[in-house]
């Protein structure tokens, strides 16, 4: 009986290694859980082209929007673990996602084969162009001392813009109004207008208008200052060095997806992210690429851990107020 069970076992491992050897032999969907031009599905867009041509398969985008993303992150996490399903994750619906919505029906750090980092980008604390504080030192003494009269915008629970600004707001000591929009344009509009006062947003939806005037950029919260808003000082430059807050996008695939496969996809990354074209085109968006020892599917595991630990506290403390 021994013998059958190992001759069982020796050829479902022999099967496998070729299917992976094979793999793709039919055409990748990544699942995209935000709707399409925003960030997150402009960086899939971008990477999944570059891996169209290492894998010799397309690699298509399916946008599924909802509940902060979590409703395409829920059906991706429910495909057959093949590697012909794969998803675009997110620092909301990997990272922040277990304490936003206590009915998640994922479990972020258990029920995936991570496949790889994708790209960043940073979030910059933007205002109404005449907001009455020329530096962040003073931004931040204004939140504090003015409180509900001042008019925070973000996107919805569990978007980039409402996460970021949470943390923001706990740190500066900040209890601010805060008006639910539809998506990143409407914010913007309403900025310019000076409807609201302030909003905590990803690099790539606000160049322009930085750029232009329209808005006031008091910070970006990364390590270094962005190549396409150099006049803009980092967070620990203008001095809350703590408040550090880049969107990060990464792959991933089902739990029990082949080890082989998820490599395979992995390499595919990889090569997207050094390929020239595909680096100057997320760059010049103000992206942040992952540098060597971040793009490992181990490295991303322990990532999405730590994320979980570092959101659920802010988070929860936000809700309870």
């Amino acid at each position: 009986m021994k013998n059958i069970l190992y001759a069982l076992a020796a050829t479902a491992a022999l099967i496998g290694g070729a299917k992976a050897q094979t793999f793709p032999t039919q055409p990748i969907k990544m699942i995209v859980p935000f709707a399409a031009g925003g960030p997150t599905d402009v960086i899939a867009r971008l990477v999944g082209e570059h891996m169209s041509k290492t894998l010799g398969q397309p690699v298509t985008i399916e946008n599924i929007t909802g509940a902060g993303g979590t409703t395409g992150i829920t059906l991706a996490s429910q495909a057959k673990p093949d590697g012909y399903t794969i998803m675009m994750g997110h620092m909301g619906t990997h990272g922040a996602a277990p304490a936003l919505y206590p009915d998640l029906k994922y479990d972020p750090a258990r029920d995936f084969e991570p496949i790889g980092m994708a790209a960043g980008t940073p979030v910059v604390i933007v205002a109404r162009k005449d907001f009455p504080a020329k530096d962040l030192k003073e931004f931040a003494a204004y939140l504090k001392t003015n409180g509900d009269k001042i008019k925070q915008a973000h996107a919805g629970i569990g978007a980039v813009s409402q996460m970021t600004c949470v943390m923001l707001n706990s740190q500066v000591g900040a209890n601010p109004t805060t008006l639910t929009f539809t998506g990143s344009g409407p914010i913007l509009s309403d900025l310019m207008a000076g409807k609201v006062d302030y909003a905590c947003d990803q690099i790539v939806n606000l160049v322009t208008q930085i750029k232009a005037g329209s808005i006031r950029a008091y910070a970006i919260a990364s390590a270094e200052r962005s190549p396409v808003l150099p006049d803009v000082p980092t967070t620990a430059e203008a001095g809350l060095p703590d408040y550090q807050v880049t969107a990060w996008n990464a792959a991933f695939a089902p739990k029990g997806t082949p080890k082989d496969i998820v490599v395979k996809l992995n390499a595919a990354l990889g090569q997207a992210i050094d390929d020239p074209a595909t680096r100057k085109a997320l760059l010049d968006l103000g992206a942040v690429l992952p540098q060597r020892f971040q793009r490992g599917s181990e490295w991303l595991r322990n990532f999405v851990v730590n994320e979980i630990a570092r959101w659920t506290p802010v988070l929860k403390v936000a809700s309870a107020k």
